[in-house]
């Protein structure tokens, strides 16, 4: 029987994000003071973060002190934890302290090795007894799994890309599982990665990682983790069929368009002779984001009705104006709505209410679900045609679609 275990799970802290000229350092402190807290009180064991620790490969130095000081209050409380290089993360300045904060109990991973093994770290209880094995993998770069030669088509470069990473996911979980039969006993292994998958949700702060070559991997490609704590989608959700495959999503929103979702880390305890559990704990919101939609009208009424809480002066918003006529005073009118609210306005859309309905009714489509021409049908749909041009670029799409099947298929 293994041991007790328990750890968290969270990714994509974003350390140094300016968002639309306003710093997050507020919130990433209440973040991790709540963090903090979180950990004494449910006493966990290890705390995995799967990417993104940095919004930049540059942060500010306010970044880095944050990234500093929760490093050193973990330690102070006796927990492990693991940092996994992300997509945002440079991999040099992640090296520069690898070393340091091992000494602290820190696990920094930036970048793959060359011996998948590397991968494996025994992770341990508050007993001091090894009761889990982490596959400790970080975002993946091209370059570090794929030779490209001179020739190779982007489909090709994508299927080597995707079989390259699945066979590496598969050594690090080979080595785990040889690592676990050397010790005698059974022990739960535990998964990371820093990648989207296919079916993801993901939101506009989501920038995407393979450009040009893999843009989704396959959750069926995954080895069979016990728990697979992964981070880059920014919303927390399951992956696939699996329920034990995550996203932690990130502790803060980093969008207007995550606003209505409810930020949280995930809570796994393993072991003690009982099926791996988890929990989502939902995180307390710091600074209060809307997005308040409408004419003007309907805008000033929903502006009567925000409230900014005592701990934060001001509620940030985003705009999206549905007028039927281009206002040239825009500004000057909502300046006028908003005096004397306890708001302040980051972003001001104007939003055609025709396209606004159809595009609100395709929300939850991604790319990946409809086809080349139904994609080129809604994108025809929003714009205004003089007679016969919709059936000039109709057949100007299909000849293109056709010739470039054709070289795929050659």
């Amino acid at each position: 029987m293994s041991p007790r275990f328990r750890f968290i799970h969270t990714s994509d802290w974003h350390l140094g994000q300016h968002f639309m000229g306003k710093s997050r350092a507020a919130e990433h402190e209440a973040f991790f003071a709540w963090l903090l807290a979180k950990v004494k009180e449910e006493k966990v064991d290890a705390v995995i973060v799967a990417g993104d620790i940095f919004d930049t490969g540059t942060p500010p130095s306010y970044a880095r002190r944050l990234y500093h000081d929760v490093v050193e209050r973990m330690a102070d409380v006796g927990c492990q934890l693991i940092v996994l290089g992300g997509n945002h993360d440079s991999v040099a300045m992640l090296s520069e302290s690898q070393n340091l904060f091992k000494r602290f109990g820190v696990h920094v991973v930036p970048a793959i090795s060359e011996n998948p093994a590397d991968l494996v770290l025994p992770l341990t209880n508050a007993e001091g007894e090894v009761a889990a094995l982490l596959c400790a993998l970080p975002f993946i770069r091209p370059r570090d799994v794929v030779s490209i030669r001179a020739g190779m088509q982007s489909a090709d470069i994508e299927m080597a890309l995707q079989q390259q990473i699945q066979q590496y996911y598969g050594a690090v979980y080979a080595a785990a599982e040889a690592r676990a039969q050397t010790m005698g006993k059974p022990l739960p292994i535990i998964g990371t990665g820093h990648l989207t998958t296919f079916g993801a949700s993901v939101s506009e702060s989501v920038r995407d990682i393979y450009v040009g070559t893999l843009k989704t991997f396959p959750s069926d490609a995954f080895p069979a983790f016990d728990y697979l704590a992964l981070g880059h989608i920014h919303r927390p959700q399951k992956v696939g069929s699996n329920p034990c495959f995550r996203y932690s999503g990130s502790p803060i929103p980093l969008s207007f368009d995550e606003v209505n979702t409810q930020k949280e880390v995930t809570l796994v305890e393993c072991g003690g002779g009982e099926a791996l559990s988890f929990t989502s704990v939902p995180i307390p919101l710091h600074q209060p984001m809307q997005v308040l939609k409408g004419n003007l009208h309907h805008i000033e009424a929903q502006l009567e009705q925000v409230q900014a809480p005592e701990h934060v002066p001001t509620v940030w918003l985003e705009l999206q104006v549905t007028e039927d006529g281009y206002l040239t005073d825009l500004q000057q009118r909502l300046e006028r709505v908003l005096e004397d609210k306890p708001v302040e306005v980051l972003r001001i859309m104007r939003v055609q209410e025709a396209a606004q309905a159809q595009l609100q009714s395709e929300a939850q489509e991604t790319l990946a679900e409809l086809s080349p021409e139904e994609v080129f049908a809604r994108r025809l749909a929003l714009e205004e045609l003089a007679e016969g041009e919709a059936e000039q670029l109709t057949r100007l799409h299909d000849e293109v679609v056709a010739s470039v099947r054709a070289g795929a298929a050659e």
